[in-house]
């Protein structure tokens, strides 16, 4: 049985063909570069539609590399943060109010350390 075996050879692991002969479907690299200036360069076939924006690895919106239309186009909104919801609930004096309403409890033992 050992007789039979290949040795030395990763059977399915590679291919004994070559890339002679093959002809690769054309391309077109696409930059993308987003806010925070991340830059993205993807492959895209020769005859695809390049779609003008891009998700960045960063979660914003990249856009095409040298569209100068994309800065004009963009509508920035900031970012509402966790705070900002809050005060949109509650006046700062009902939060001062919570807040010594807590320690309070702390302070008697309602809440627990957490050490």
């Amino acid at each position: 049985m050992a007789e039979r075996s290949l040795r030395g050879m990763s059977i399915g692991a590679k291919s004994l063909e070559s890339d002679e002969h093959v002809d690769f479907a054309a391309r077109n690299d696409v930059a993308y570069v987003c806010p925070k200036g991340h830059r993205t360069i993807l492959p895209f076939a020769e005859g695809a539609e390049v779609p003008d924006e891009w998700e960045c690895r960063c979660g914003a919106v990249a856009h095409r590399e040298g569209d100068e239309n994309a800065e004009a186009n963009e509508i920035t909104k900031p970012t509402r943060t966790h705070w900002d919801m809050l005060l949109e609930r509650r006046s700062m004096d009902e939060l001062q109010a919570l807040l010594e309403k807590r320690l309070q409890m702390h302070r008697d033992g309602w809440i627990p350390d957490y050490e």
